[in-house]
């Protein structure tokens, strides 16, 4: 029998966290260059929608583990039913998304299973047999290229939000094996309160499918109504680098960048942005990126798509024009 990478998926209200598919596309491609066949587990409560979803990728088997006490997430609940999962499937490798969710179980599961962990890698090389996972460092300075001492298994790593493209998971047809477990009296020492709801002028940028940023490029506060129309055009969402954020133009969870939120949209509009590192690896998974900048030097043209060196108020106006003119005649 081969080897196993397992992928344990994020499912928060019977939703898949569009951060798993990145997952499950960072397994199947590890599992291509060493051999090892890729799983899927999905823990909850009534969580059937979500095992058919993902039984549409490909995978060897897709695990349902339904337990009636994980109908809200625990940390206590998680650990206790995936060490005794881990334990009696033993998998080489454990991948799992590097969310807010996982980073707060996760150590525990570790320690629970004298483990340890390879945490928010952003890569991985396969080298003469040896499989490396890649971290940043000093902010995305330096990479470094780390492994396990141990031989397995149960190796443990998360990947970072935009590290891999979810839409590059392959699809399938993977059989459903559905398990039924409970979580004994006790175990679960904090009893869930409301799910937490971001504030109305907060958004989720990784979930974003277009962002529109700006940059110092964009001179003063009262230009971002520029971006904004231009992201409202696309069905977008406005995000900024670093210098906007800190000068109080946007709030910091429109950050994107190392301090900020990592994303990897369809299409990212860089307007008046030259390209810092930090801002960089934030960015740099996105499918498609546009950048407007008048310096034709700005580090930002290295990776972007299409470039365009000009004044960006020279630029966006003509451009939205042509954008309401498409619509009209569509």
């Amino acid at each position: 029998m081969p080897e196993t990478i397992l992928v344990v998926v994020e499912q928060q209200q019977s939703k898949l966290n569009r951060v798993s598919l990145e997952t499950i596309a960072a397994a199947q491609a590890i599992g291509r260059e060493t051999g090892w066949q890729v799983e899927i587990a999905v823990l909850g409560n009534d969580i059937a929608a979500i095992a058919e979803e993902l039984a549409g990728t490909k995978a060897a088997k897709v695990y349902a583990i339904e337990c009636p006490q994980l109908g809200a997430y625990s940390s206590d609940g998680y650990v206790h039913v995936l060490k005794e999962f881990l334990a009696s499937r033993q998998p080489k490798l454990v991948l799992m998304p590097h969310t807010y969710q996982v980073r707060d179980f996760v150590p525990r599961l570790a320690l629970a299973l004298g483990k340890t962990v390879i945490p928010d890698a952003i890569g991985y090389k396969y080298e003469n047999g040896k499989l490396l996972f890649t971290r940043q460092m000093f902010q995305g300075k330096f990479a470094a290229d780390v492994s396990f001492s141990d031989p397995g298994p149960l190796w443990m790593a998360t990947f970072q939000n935009a590290a891999f493209r979810g839409d590059m998971a392959q699809a399938g047809t993977a059989p459903i094996e559905t398990l039924h477990v409970t979580v004994p009296e006790g175990v679960i020492r904090v009893q869930p309160g409301e799910i937490f709801k971001e504030a109305r002028q907060t958004v989720d940028l990784s979930q974003a499918e277009t962002i529109v940023a700006v940059g110092r490029g964009i001179k003063e506060q009262k230009n971002l109504a520029i971006a904004e129309e231009l992201a409202k055009l696309l069905g977008g969402d406005i995000a900024a680098s670093r210098p906007i954020c800190d000068a109080g133009w946007l709030p910091l969870d429109r950050q994107v960048g190392s301090s900020g939120q990592t994303i990897a949209p369809k299409l990212y509009i860089a307007l008046g942005i030259s390209g810092a590192i930090q801002h960089i690896v934030g960015m740099k998974g996105s499918r498609t990126i546009i950048a407007i900048n008048k310096d034709s030097e700005a580090p930002i043209f290295e990776i972007a798509d299409i470039g365009v060196v000009a004044n960006l108020f020279d630029i966006v106006p003509p451009l939205m024009e042509e954008i309401k003119k498409a619509k009209a005649g569509a």
